[in-house]
């Protein structure tokens, strides 16, 4: 699908007439092939020196083999400093979580008036950068992690299993939401992911299943739970199993953060495995058939019997095996690879890493010869990649701003069904404007990312037209960026034209 420049940036290349880079006209001899560069786009994140060195130095084959054996998940010792920093990442959930009740406590208790107007807004102002930190901890290691596949990975269950910082208490557990449920498991047996965030906090919450008890069900989780989570729409499941499935599901909730269960005998059929706690005073202890198999009301064993029974079926290694070809092949994927990859699903129980080699080893992958095009999550770590150049960032609140821009905040979107990674979704003019305007941003280098809150030195425009631009990008470039790139009148504009080109965003 092509993607075109906001017609002012056109215009502005048609008149321009100062030849300010010279893109090369053919590839050079050293160059990785265009195969090369095509499937290495789509298993990383976006080119960076570091990962095509990787990459020539293992071959396809073993590269492969390293990023889906998930033995080097590391940060440069700058970065992991920084995210280590965040009281978001350093405080275990359990303290966040019994401070916010302990303060909803003071400030109920105060008189109203202006000292409690302003105490509330501090505590507000907390959760907020709370939520900032998770998600500038999760875009950091987007764009220097070590294993760049797995980073992917964990952006697209991030998204599939999605969660919305704005309600109740999700926004404090947004970052161990990342960090401790879904990283662990990126790349592991997909039921251990499902039962993974069935018992996180963030989503208990935000699916409200922490309100489902024996006599009041809520249905919300175990309908998601099948149609966005493991088995899609139009499965074969009814809504019986729904009801059904919310049984079952009772009594799964958030354990009370300032109760002292730590070396106490634990109660007969209680469960508790950090902020998760199966209570079985309020699960409902019936007999249940679901998914045509009859479920024996014997507490929290029902929900592990469950979710083994959803993931096992035929309809969830098709639904996720086409989900993980949307996001890295195309929008149609192909039907054969589909199969391909359910097969893989199914033979391996579920195994993730045994799916995406399927998925990468086959000549289909590319077989359209069509770039996929970028989200603009993907596209800001691309851009990030190329740019910081393995530089480190010191202030990522610009990038919040940018995926704010584009419309694609990280847990932001409000309904659970994950923002949409389709073309036709994110390549609207308006898109393509605000892309642009981001693209300038990042280009000009007029922010503060590579910068101390007391540096007063004038940013300067990055520069792209690198060895790795020259060796991986510019000899693949379409005739059309290159005429773009040739005039522009400054390496600024030069760097925003290359960002917000067709070929960069559907590479």
């Amino acid at each position: 699908m092509a993607v075109l420049l906001p017609v002012r940036a056109c215009a502005l290349v048609v008149v321009c007439c100062s030849l300010a880079v010279a893109v090369p006209s053919a590839r050079a001899a050293t160059s990785p092939s265009h195969d090369d560069i095509r499937w290495l786009q789509r298993a990383s994140f976006g080119l960076d020196r570091a990962t095509l060195a990787s990459y020539e130095q293992l071959g396809r084959s073993r590269w492969l083999d390293r990023q889906l054996a998930d033995r080097d998940d590391t940060l440069p010792p700058s970065i992991a400093a920084l995210i280590a920093s965040y009281p978001a990442i350093s405080a275990p959930p359990r303290q966040l979580l019994a401070e916010a009740a302990l303060t909803r406590r003071e400030l109920k208790a105060m008189p109203e008036g202006d000292a409690k107007v302003a105490a509330t807004k501090t505590w507000r102002r907390h959760e907020r950068e709370l939520v900032e930190q998770a998600r500038q901890a999760e875009l950091l290691r987007a764009i220097y992690g070590s294993n760049p596949l797995k980073e992917q990975l964990v952006w697209f269950w991030l998204n599939h299993f999605s969660i919305y910082a704005g309600k109740g208490r999700v926004r404090l557990v947004a970052a161990d939401y990342e960090e401790q449920v879904i990283r662990p498991r990126a790349l592991g047996k997909f039921r251990d992911l499902v039962m993974a965030t069935l018992e996180s906090p963030a989503m208990l919450e935000f699916l409200d299943n922490a309100k489902n008890v024996k006599g009041k069900t809520n249905e919300n989780y175990a309908r998601e739970l099948m149609e966005l989570h493991t088995l899609g729409v139009g499965s074969g499941y009814t809504q019986q199993d729904v009801q059904q499935l919310a049984l079952i599901l009772t009594g799964a909730g958030i354990a009370p953060p300032l109760s002292r269960r730590e070396g106490h005998r634990p109660r007969a059929g209680f469960v508790h495995d950090g902020l998760f706690e199966f209570n079985p005073r309020k699960h409902d202890f019936s007999d249940k058939r679901f998914l045509g198999q009859t479920i024996r009301g014997r507490g929290y064993a029902e929900i592990e019997q469950a979710v083994t029974l959803i993931t096992r079926q035929p309809a969830c290694a098709r639904f996720i095996s086409r989900q993980l070809a949307e996001y890295f092949v195309a929008d149609q994927p192909p039907p054969a690879l589909i199969d391909a990859m359910a097969q893989t699903f199914q033979r391996s129980d579920g195994d993730i890493a045994a799916v995406l080699r399927t998925m990468f080893d086959s000549p289909l992958l590319l077989a359209d010869g069509s770039g996929k095009f970028r989200d603009p999550m993907r596209f800001l770590v691309a851009a990030m990649k190329l740019v910081a150049n393995e530089q480190p960032i010191r202030n990522a609140r610009p990038l919040l701003n940018w995926l704010n821009q584009m419309g694609e905040p990280l847990f932001g979107r409000v309904t659970p069904d994950g923002w949409p990674l389709d073309a036709a979704s994110w390549s609207s003019s308006g898109q393509m404007a605000a892309r642009f305007a981001v693209a300038r941003a990042i280009g000009s280098g007029h922010n503060k990312l590579f910068a101390a809150d007391d540096d007063t030195v004038r940013p300067t425009a990055p520069t792209l037209d690198s060895p790795l631009y020259r060796r991986a990008i510019a000899p693949y470039l379409s005739a059309a960026t290159r005429t773009a790139l040739g005039q522009a009148r400054s390496m600024a504009e030069w760097n925003t034209y290359l960002l917000s080109s067709p070929d960069f965003n559907t590479p």
